[in-house]
């Protein structure tokens, strides 16, 4: 059972409230994980020469990778992904994982836009170093 007893309620918010910043890494151990559990073996995402030869710096994560770990930010703050009625982001740049490295992944999100029926849209902004990885990305949660 999920214990909610510190989730957000719907009367306690306002527009504008930013949720805690939320710090992630995602390394080449994470893109071959993803690999296996998703099925895309593309080698861009493994492969240095592959991703250069496709035009890119060097390998990048899958983008469904990337838009699964930016949603982060709003599972911690509602701690229920069931509350999760709809997700959508851009996808403005690739995220680029060096070898032997990670790649650090500043999450931000702030409430947009109080809704009917407790439900609320949140405005997620995912950003390596001064790179915007997602655009127009948002969430509509559904609130006690």
């Amino acid at each position: 059972m999920i214990d909610t007893t510190n989730a957000p309620r719907y009367d306690d918010i306002d527009v504008g409230l930013e949720l805690p910043s939320l710090t992630i890494s995602i390394d080449r151990l994470n893109l071959v994980t993803y690999a296996g559990a998703s099925g895309d073996f593309n080698p861009i995402h493994w492969n240095e020469n592959a991703a250069r030869e496709a035009g890119l710096d060097n390998v990048i994560a899958h983008g469904m990778l990337t838009m699964g770990r930016a949603l982060c930010i709003v599972t911690r703050w509602i701690q229920n992904p069931a509350l999760i009625k709809e997700y959508s982001v851009r996808f403005l740049n690739p995220l680029i994982i060096a070898d032997g490295s990670s790649t650090v992944v500043q999450l931000t999100a702030a409430v947009e836009e109080l809704l009917s029926e407790r439900m609320v849209r949140l405005g997620i902004q995912a950003r390596a170093g001064t790179t915007d990885l997602i655009g127009r990305g948002y969430a509509l949660v559904q609130l006690r």
